[in-house]
């Protein structure tokens, strides 16, 4: 058999582990590549990829996905999962740039942990063929863990990989893939499966809410969704901090024209105010700030301002149906 050199979209993941893994039993040369998207669950990059790279033994190669990628989250051309999630158009995405990646390195191929059936958007028989065609690999992409029950690859064909030791996998179960790790000793797969934070309803809202207000959204705008309780007022955006470590993060990653606010003297949360800064704007934030701090009297004082805490202001605190009302939510 022709020895070949792979780039295997690789997350840390167990499918993505275990599908590296049947290709390095088969003598396969491997480059792991791993997207670091704004979105990842674990906040850090990576998702634990490194590690898990390492122990296999393989050079891993991080790629950070920025305006391009958030581009393409904004207007999927084949729409959303359950949430805000563009599964199809996310994977092709990253196949189009991990295919770039391949001619860079030699690489004769590109492996994938997907598994026929396992994600309803995007790992069923049409949909990979949909992700194949446009991502300009059809037939080009190596499914380890499903490719018996898929059409023969042109890798395949090529006898570059032995199609015998490869697997037929499907569904959304993970037995088979737990004992497979056992039988290859992998006890440590950090990322869980739907790792994506488009996949959670309350950050979906989050990133609609933003795409619906701001017509050119950053990676700092996205990390700030990560952060505090988020409100919306009219116009104005209004991030309220849910612990100390938060607050500080809050004041660093602010930009220079927002406001922030505090209550002194009390366990208070630190609060940003985005958008025009009226005096109805700067009165709502006011009150989300005392409603959430420490001081639980009728009327409560509040310091704000953009560099220093350097004014104050009165407000009486807002009920709680106030306060659900201006809540970032999917009815916004």
């Amino acid at each position: 058999m022709k020895k070949g050199k792979a780039v295997v979209l690789f997350s840390g993941g167990l499918d993505s582990t275990l599908a590296l893994k049947l290709l390095l039993e088969q003598g396969i040369e491997i480059e792991a590549v791993n997207f670091v998207s704004p979105f990842c669950l674990c906040g850090k990059g990576g998702c634990g990829a490194s590690k898990v790279a390492q122990k296999l033994g393989v050079p891993l190669k991080l790629i950070s996905v920025g305006e391009e990628y958030l581009k393409m989250v904004r207007r999927p051309k084949h729409g959303y999962g359950r949430n805000m999630n563009p599964c199809i158009d996310c994977r092709i995405f990253m196949l189009k740039k991990a295919k770039k990646y391949a001619k860079q390195t030699g690489a004769s191929f590109i492996v994938t942990g997907e598994v026929l059936g396992e994600r309803p958007m995007s790992q069923h028989f049409k949909a990979l063929q949909t992700i194949e065609e446009e991502a300009g690999l059809k037939n080009m992409i190596l499914r380890p863990l499903s490719a018996k029950l898929l059409p023969e690859t042109i890798i395949e064909q090529k006898g570059l990989v032995d199609r015998q030791k490869l697997l037929d996998i499907q569904g959304r179960s993970r037995k088979r893939q737990m004992q497979l790790a056992d039988g290859f000793s992998i006890t440590d797969y950090p990322c869980p499966s739907g790792g994506c934070l488009l996949t959670y309803k309350e950050f979906a809202d989050k990133v609609r809410d933003i795409f619906e207000h701001k017509r050119r959204v950053t990676a700092k705008d996205i990390a700030l969704l990560k952060l505090g309780r988020h409100f919306r007022v009219g116009k104005n955006k209004i991030v309220v901090g849910r612990d100390k470590s938060e607050d500080k993060l809050l004041v660093k990653m602010k930009y220079p024209n927002d406001y922030y606010f505090e209550v002194p003297n009390c366990g208070s949360p630190i609060t940003i105010l985005q958008g025009a800064k009226t005096k109805a704007a700067v009165q709502k934030a006011a009150e989300l700030t005392a409603y959430h701090s420490d001081d639980k009297k009728a009327r409560v004082q509040v310091r704000f301002g953009r560099e220093k805490l350097n004014r104050t202001i009165d407000v009486a605190r807002p009920t709680s149906e106030e306060v659900e009302n201006w809540r970032v939510t999917q009815k916004n």
